[in-house]
């Protein structure tokens, strides 16, 4: 049986709907975890060990290292902790998890 024209269009289509949408969140929230880990290696738990995005290793790629490595979904994630208020900032703009906040949480066992 061979499929018409439309059908292997259409699945085609709903093939990249996947991909663009449903595959990006599933690496986000694979990446939480690696994300708390991170801060539990640093000690960044309070905001006396607080540390600033770089000295973590989370910030945003440059374009140029971007083209060359695999997407980097951990920046992501921290944003996503920090929206759920997760990962909370000094005022002098260091980050650090707060262990309450995330025991709150589904990642509470990461």
């Amino acid at each position: 049986m061979v499929l018409p024209d439309w059908a292997i269009i259409t699945i085609l289509i709903i093939i990249l709907l996947v991909v663009m949408f449903v595959l990006p969140q599933f690496m986000i929230a694979r990446s939480v975890p690696k994300v708390i880990k991170i801060f539990r290696n640093y000690n960044a738990l309070g905001a006396q060990n607080a540390k600033f995005i770089d000295e973590l290793g989370l910030q945003q790629r440059g374009l140029i290292e971007r083209m060359w490595r695999t997407r980097d979904y951990k920046p992501r994630a921290l944003q996503l902790l920090i929206h759920f208020n997760i990962v909370q900032m000094t005022d002098d703009g260091k980050i650090y998890l707060s262990e309450p906040e995330l025991a709150k949480t589904r990642w509470n066992n990461c």
